[in-house]
């Protein structure tokens, strides 16, 4: 199954697998850094963990939310649903 197909660059074909990229992100990122002292190596490598979820910036992420419920909204209007 392709989770990438028709949802954009930044975007999931589901809604779900965007909001769970998006939490496990922000997971990443709150634990990078709360430990970023006592853990440097981990942390950086949590908040490189964070980039690829997030697949790039938070604000990459949010673009992706746009274009995936955009895209959502004009799949159900061309397929009648």
């Amino acid at each position: 199954m392709n989770y990438f197909r028709g949802a954009g660059l930044f975007g999931s074909a589901f809604l779900g697998a965007h909001l769970l990229r998006g939490a496990a992100a922000a997971a990443l990122l709150a634990w990078a850094i709360v430990h970023q002292t006592a853990q440097p190596w981990l942390s950086l490598g949590a908040g490189v963990g964070a980039l690829i979820a997030f697949r790039g910036c938070p604000m990459c992420w949010t673009v992706g939310l746009v274009e995936t419920l955009s895209h959502g909204r004009f799949a159900s209007r061309d397929h009648g649903g």
